[in-house]
């Protein structure tokens, strides 16, 4: 667990996600849609029943290479990340992760958070040893912060995301874990 001061002197907790968050976090993803064009869904079309969460949520929790962590404040989920790995052999050491915050603590310091607890997560797990995220061309501000976490631009897939009838490519990057 983790804790972080805001700039309104708010405290988040940010911890791993559990089986009881499963109905806030469905609420929460389904919410978070509307908020933002920088998701892979926008708003109504995340099709998530609490059943399927909560089964991706003990899936995480029982394997060795994955973890959901949520950020709460006054008992309200304001951000999440999940990252997992591969289960065969040959890509059991590479992860792949995605992170939200809900729009109103956008540049507080809880996405900077979230990441850095996922990165000294996999470092002690000592098993994933590379992790990559992609991420829209023009989300300037998540491109920063993941190059401030050491994280490099790997490749670009063109026309990847169609949104609002405009095609945006996307910038796979990755961060290597020594």
């Amino acid at each position: 667990m983790s804790k972080l001061k805001i700039k309104n002197a708010q405290k988040i907790v940010i911890r791993k996600a559990i089986e009881e968050d499963t109905a806030e976090i469905v609420e929460y993803m389904l919410s978070i849609g509307g908020e933002s064009d920088n998701l892979t869904f926008g708003e109504g079309e995340l099709k998530m029943t609490i059943e399927a969460e909560e089964n991706f949520i003990k899936d995480i929790n029982s394997r060795d290479n994955a973890i959901m962590i949520v950020a709460i404040l006054d008992n309200k989920i304001i951000g999440s990340a999940a990252l997992r790995a591969g289960e065969k052999k040959r890509i059991r050491h590479v992860g792949e992760f995605g992170i939200t915050v809900r729009k109103a603590y956008w540049g507080q310091g809880v996405g900077s958070t979230l990441l850095n607890y996922l990165i000294e997560w996999t470092k002690a797990t000592g098993i994933i040893k590379k992790i990559n995220l992609r991420v829209r061309d023009d989300n300037k501000n998540a491109i920063k912060l993941y190059e401030k976490y050491g994280f490099q631009q790997e490749g670009v897939i063109t026309r990847e995301f169609y949104i609002k009838g405009e095609f945006y490519d996307a910038i796979f990057m990755g961060l290597k874990i020594d």
